[in-house]
């Protein structure tokens, strides 16, 4: 009996039976004994304390307690009956109270046997009680005295009507690892172990279930969160070498005519030195053999379509087209316009692909690209249709990549017959390090992490609901000196009817607080018609309307130098990320831009902490450590919907000693040896070997 037996159906283990099976199938997606084993504790309970009756004076802890049931009474009629058992040790008696399964526990619980009862203490009318604590034969109980530290496991409430709770979980661990300890294989080469001073895996599953101290049950934490953290970094590292050598890239090795132009005559201002980082980093990869697969982050208003539109340059430089592919009709729309703005007078066709472009003109468009008069093509999803084929793509920008799912962007790949394209995957939403080299360990990294010369930080500052005539009042100051304003709602989709009312509230109480003809107030939401939304950004744009009511929509698509000031209504409902996204739609040019954080006036600890976050930095980055420390990895757009940091123990934010360690021996195992060909390292080749998916999307950004 080796590994095989961990793949054995968990209704065969001694205690699930068909019924049980199908419930933990349902409820916690166990079916296999592995599927159990790797279900670890959420906590353990010391009970090598035993505490007397009359020791008990307080409701807020658990307690053990052991003594002789004395008596049972049934009292009360039909919902409200109980039973009553009456326990007693040598200090005294405490009443034990059941009031659901008390057929059951009638036959469970027996008069004039000794038990060990393990619960949280009630009070009522000066009396402790125990209402449903677990309960075990004093006798059995001392059968596995030696364990210290009793586990707890989330259950479910339907697993808890069917007796399957934590203390079940846990009789059914110990059933399991008599089975199959010692049968479980090592996954770690022994040098691995070794080097990291590591406990084995087997020991290491005993002690997480089941610890003996203190000691060992750390020392089997940092060994199985070690293995998850290596073993994702190990993948992507593997996959990254198996990329450059299998995949090969378009040789972009020559800066012609359209990079140099546009650099010298359109290009009005100097780029910052990130930019220059990064444009460097891209074109080292761009002219290498390999095909490039580059993530690039940069805050709100960083420069990175410039830095995209400098790479395009270089692809049409060396006779080949580039696509930008973005995630909404707003934010292609916007890319095309400012694209076409920046390459004026430059011999370079622009187009947009839209889901909305029909007809003639997306004939037009279509027979273009295939035929290659087009050079650079912006759109939406609609890009990816089998109908858009192009005359030799190479090099592909996908922006805020996360909206994309990973089959859509690997269709991408296909667009060029020949050789994949060159890659760029672009996102405006900061990532914090720790979880960017554990998220995208198989891409490139550059960070653009310097704003453009001349911007001004933007001043933020919080307003509570009270405060209303006072932010009328920054307002109109700031529309009297020529500027304007965004005003926005959260449109949260739960509730949307409710948001769209708060909207129309706003808007209302606006116009009545900003009459025409003085002034003129833009509403733009998402249950608009894409023309009518269009007009009104149009409007905004265009200096007509002063003030812009807005749900979420503007939060990327709208770029308004002459808007200097954002106000968030209800704050409090946003993450850090949002409103940072939100607050970055301001301080687009020159003039001192400021946001308003208007909340509810009774906010609880965690929404004043955001808020307070809020103001007191404009850095991304550090807006999405916060983040990550407060809502952890989910709350970092895309990283639920990744499906790689699926962790059962380790957490990448209080982790990051274990996640550096783990990056840094995975590369440099990678390094010495790219195809896990070396002896010693074979049990790590069959382990990545077994976790290559059906659909290999490990190329795609």
């Amino acid at each position: 009996m080796g590994a095989e037996v961990l793949q054995t159906s968990i209704d065969n283990l001694e205690g699930v039976g068909a019924s049980r099976a199908k419930l933990l199938a349902r409820e916690l997606g166990i079916t296999t004994y592995a599927d159990l084993l790797y279900y670890f504790p959420y906590k353990y309970i010391d009970k090598s304390k035993f505490y007397t009756i009359n020791q008990i004076c307080s409701t807020e802890a658990s307690v053990q307690v052991k003594g002789i049931i004395v008596s049972k009474k049934l009292l009360g009629q039909g919902v409200k009956q109980r039973l009553v058992f009456t326990l007693q040790d040598n200090t005294g008696c405490i009443d034990i109270v059941f009031l659901k399964g008390l057929k059951w526990i009638e036959n469970s619980l027996q008069v004039g046997k000794e038990y060990v009862i393990f619960g949280k203490p009630s009070q009522f009318n000066g009396y402790f009680s125990f209402l449903h604590p677990e309960f075990e034969l004093a006798a059995k109980h001392e059968a596995h005295a030696t364990e210290k530290f009793h586990p707890l496991y989330n259950t479910t409430e339907k697993m808890k009507n069917a007796y399957l709770n934590s203390k079940k979980i846990s009789l059914l661990m110990h059933n399991l690892l008599e089975k199959v300890v010692g049968n479980i294989p090592e996954t770690l080469p022994k040098y691995i172990i070794q080097q990291n001073n590591l406990m084995s895996l087997n020991r290491s599953l005993i002690e997480i279930h089941f610890p003996s101290s203190v000691e060992n049950l750390d020392k089997a934490k940092l060994r199985l969160k070690f293995e998850e953290l290596f073993f994702l970094q190990l993948e992507h590292n593997y996959e990254k070498v198996r990329r450059n050598e299998k995949v090969e890239g378009f040789i972009f090795d020559k800066i012609g005519d359209n990079f140099n132009n546009f650099y010298k005559k359109n290009l009005k201002f100097e780029l910052t030195s990130a930019q220059k980082r990064v444009v460097k980093e891209i074109r080292n990869d761009m002219r290498s053999s390999r095909q490039m697969n580059r993530l690039l982050q940069g805050d709100v208003g960083s420069g990175k379509t410039l830095v995209a539109l400098l790479s395009m340059l270089i692809a049409l430089d060396n006779g080949y087209q580039a696509a930008l592919l973005a995630p909404t009709e707003v934010l292609a729309t916007q890319h095309y316009n400012s694209i076409c703005k920046s390459l004026k007078g430059l011999n370079i066709n622009v187009a947009l692909l839209l889901g909305s472009v029909k007809g003639k003109a997306r004939k037009n468009i279509l027979s273009n690209l295939q035929e290659g008069s087009l050079h650079i093509i912006i759109g939406t999803h609609a890009l990816l249709e089998d109908s858009v084929v192009f005359h030799n793509l190479g090099l592909a920008v996908i922006d805020e990549q996360h909206r994309f799912g990973v089959e859509q962007r690997s269709k991408m790949w296909t667009k060029n017959k020949q050789k994949p394209p060159h890659i760029l995957v672009m996102t405006a939403t900061p990532i914090p390090r720790t979880l960017a080299m554990t998220l995208y360990g198989d891409l490139d990294y550059s960070v653009i992490d310097e704003l453009p010369k001349g911007r001004k930080p933007i001043q933020t500052t919080h307003f509570y609901d009270r405060d209303v005539l006072k932010m009328y009042g920054v307002m109109r100051r700031l529309i009297q000196q020529g500027r304007q304003v965004y005003v926005v709602y959260p449109l949260i989709n739960e509730s949307e009817s409710l948001d769209l009312k708060y909207l129309m509230d706003g808007f209302e109480q606006l116009s009545r607080e900003f009459p025409t003809p003085e002034y003129q107030i833009s509403i733009v939401h998402g249950q608009m018609k894409s023309d009518a939304k269009e007009y009104e950004m149009q409007r905004f744009s265009k200096g007509i309307s002063h003030i812009m009511v807005a749900t979420t929509v503007i939060e990327v698509g709208v770029d308004v130098s002459n808007a200097t000031l954002m106000i968030i209504e209800n704050s409090e409902r946003f993450g850090l990320s949002q409103l940072h996204q939100l607050r970055g739609r301001v301080g687009r040019g020159a003039e001192q831009s400021y946001c308003i954080l208007r909340t509810k006036d009774e906010l609880n600890a965690e929404q004043k902490r955001r808020i307070d976050i809020m103001c007191s930095t404009n850095d991304g980055f550090v807006l999405a450590e916060e983040d990550l420390k407060m809502r952890g990895p989910g709350s970092i757009s895309g990283t639920q919907q990744s499906g790689v940091l699926n962790l059962k123990l380790a957490d990448i934010v209080k982790d990051e000693p274990i996640v550096r360690r783990a990056r840094d021996f995975a590369s440099a195992i990678i390094s010495a040896d790219p195809t896990l060909s070396h002896p010693d390292n074979l049990l790590l080749k069959t382990y990545i070997q077994k976790q290559q998916p059906l659909k290999d999307y490990s190329q795609i950004g």
